[in-house]
């Protein structure tokens, strides 16, 4: 079996939709058979809540890691209610207080031979730049930076993208940039067209990549606990969310996309001729 591929999903501004992208990429590589392992390092503990797993105090949680060296992250993973889909929740009650780990233990959990059980393993990471966020940059193979279209979040991205160089210059040379991803993005809405040109400016407009349109069902879709995918599968978020897993699985090679195209077509049939965004150009 080979190791898993591990995805960061990270921005040092908070309410960027980490969760939401953390959440919709694994249930939709879930459904095309892959196994996906999503790991909920925000003590918010968002990702768990859209899997339909709350955290509570009897719960073990994922940052018991980051308590004792020695701890087993195997015991804390939870199936959720899909297929090929588990989840490792966070600690809501975690502080750091009494923290005792290094820039690589998550790491060293991830590399496991028991984690090739998994194709993919998704990050959520926390906002704030400390030694969790430091982890999850560390153990990554990939990092993904969704953005919201807002005046501010240069800034962010900024920020994480210069945690991402520090990281391969020292711990990990391996570290891949997966794509900077507009979300909540509006084809109506000049300054958002204005603030992810600017940010392509500057980090590159190869790296933008397809934009997650402004849809309330995707937080509809939270509220219920459940992925867009199996909430409302019609809708152009759970479009845009099939077409970007099926986007980085073609940019990587992994996890496989066989028929990705057939199912594009049929979908966007299905949904009227509603066209998805191809770029940021197209917004």
């Amino acid at each position: 079996m080979t190791a898993p591929f591990i995805l960061s999903v990270s921005n040092r501004k908070g309410g960027s939709a980490k969760s939401t992208t953390v959440v919709n990429l694994a249930a939709e590589w879930a459904a095309g058979g892959r196994r996906v392992l999503v790991i909920d390092l925000d003590t918010q503990g968002h990702a768990g809540l859209g899997l339909g797993i709350e955290a509570t105090k009897s719960m073990p949680g994922v940052h018991d890691v980051f308590r004792d060296r020695g701890a087993d992250i195997a015991p804390v993973i939870v199936a959720t209610a899909w297929p090929n889909l588990w989840c490792a929740p966070a600690d809501p009650l975690y502080d750091g207080a009494d923290a005792r780990f290094d820039a690589v233990s998550l790491r060293r959990q991830l590399r496991r031979p028991e984690m090739a059980a998994y194709d993919v393993i998704l990050l959520d990471t926390p906002p704030s730049l400390d030694l969790i966020l430091t982890n999850a940059m560390a153990a990554a193979d990939g990092v993904l930076i969704p953005f919201l279209a807002h005046a501010l979040s240069a800034e962010g991205v900024k920020q994480l993208s210069r945690l991402f160089y520090k990281m391969v210059t020292t711990v990990n040379p391996d570290l891949k940039m997966m794509g900077l991803l507009p979300v909540m993005a509006s084809p109506r809405i000049g300054h958002h067209r204005a603030v992810i040109a600017d940010i392509g400016r500057q980090f590159g407009a190869d790296r933008i990549l397809r934009p997650i349109r402004t849809d309330i069902q995707l937080a509809a879709a939270f509220a219920a606990r459940k992925p867009i995918r199996h909430f409302a599968p019609r809708c152009r978020g759970a479009l845009d969310y099939f077409l970007l897993a099926d986007e980085l699985a073609s940019s990587w090679c992994w996890p496989g996309k066989a028929g990705a195209a057939a199912l594009h077509v049929a979908r966007e049939r299905r949904l009227g001729g509603q066209l998805p965004l191809k770029s940021a150009s197209d917004l």
